[in-house]
């Protein structure tokens, strides 16, 4: 049986590709599975992925005829692993020489649902280690007990998907696939999930994954109406958090990241193209509606006054019916 499989979108990376099939090269063992998934790229990327098929030991690789965004491919990829264990990497980043194997060795010798990882951030030449928001290494807990509090980061607000380890359990329960077509922002509903309905996890200090940002064709450096996808994000994360039997203690955490971060791409407004800016405000103000009113009342007083003050300024905004829909 696979042992690990590790599911790698790719999409016009062709500048940093061989960087990620190299250092996945350097994880190889023989029961590692690697799913390359080729989201329909434009430039070199697809003949660099012919190659790592051809040459690197595990390589399943996969290919879309139209574009999707990571999180479809993600969805691809999970639909063909075959591992006991399932991660994944994303097709700019790579990884430390035998990384994989001691993820495994961690998730093995805790038995849980999920494993967590602190990772480094990669900005030009900066190197920085980002940690799982969580103190306690090493101890299985339930996870949903590490959603709170809603005014400090906690483990649902280190959304990286690529930070951790999951149990095909939770496959076959359907909590690892993610929403088909979230251009951004993909991670956040499906973390919310993990730490609503699983049973287990871990964080672990252990590092090993190399997350590039500050990359050119990032839709975090774009500021087209891709971006935009973290309303439907948030909506789905509210929505369903709203359904859980916990709804009064997990609401005013949802609503809150979500404020927080409406508040964070309107303080960042002059990146987007004038048309897609004016449509961020049309739709955050649209997004603050459809929050349950006394839990953003909440949030809003809970706030620094700069932050608080932007978003009461949205919230008295008109909206369109059909923005508002």
């Amino acid at each position: 049986m696979v042992k690990l499989s590790v599911i790698v979108p790719f999409y016009n990376v062709q500048q940093y590709a061989p960087d990620t099939l190299r250092s996945l090269r350097a994880n190889a063992r023989d029961d590692f599975e690697f799913i390359l998934v080729d989201d329909c790229s434009r430039d070199e990327t697809p003949d660099i992925l012919e190659r790592a098929a051809r040459e690197l030991p595990g390589a399943v690789h996969l290919r879309h005829e139209t574009n999707g965004g990571l999180a479809t491919a993600r969805n691809t990829g999970l639909d063909a692993a075959r591992g006991e264990y399932l991660t994944f990497l994303d097709g700019d980043d790579w990884l430390a020489p035998g990384y994989f194997s001691r993820l495994v060795a961690a998730i093995e010798d805790l038995g849980c649902d999920f494993v967590r990882t602190d990772h480094v951030q990669c900005t030009a030449r900066a190197r920085s280690v980002h940690r799982v928001p969580h103190g306690r290494r090493g101890v299985v807990m339930n996870p949903r007990d590490v959603i709170l509090p809603a005014d400090r980061s906690t483990s649902v607000d280190y959304a990286y998907a690529w930070a951790g380890i999951y149990h095909r359990r939770l496959a076959d329960a359907g909590l690892l696939h993610f929403t088909d077509g979230l251009r951004t922002a993909e991670d956040r509903p499906w973390i919310w999930r993990l730490h609503r309905e699983a049973e287990s996890f871990a964080a672990v200090g252990l590092l090993g994954v190399f997350y590039r940002r500050g990359v050119a064709s990032s839709l975090t450096q774009i500021g087209d109406v891709r971006q935009l996808d973290f309303i439907k994000a948030f909506d789905q994360v509210v929505q369903e958090t709203a359904a859980d039997r916990d709804a009064d203690e997990l609401l005013p955490k949802a609503v809150r990241t979500y404020c927080a971060i409406i508040s964070h791409h309107l303080g960042s407004i002059e990146r987007f193209e004038p048309p897609v800016a004016r449509k961020l405000k049309s739709m955050s103000a649209a997004a603050l509606k459809r929050m349950p009113q006394g839990v953003l009342d909440d949030a809003l007083d809970s706030m620094d006054l700069q932050r608080a003050t932007r978003l009461r300024r949205l919230r008295r905004r008109p909206v369109s019916a059909e923005v508002a829909a």
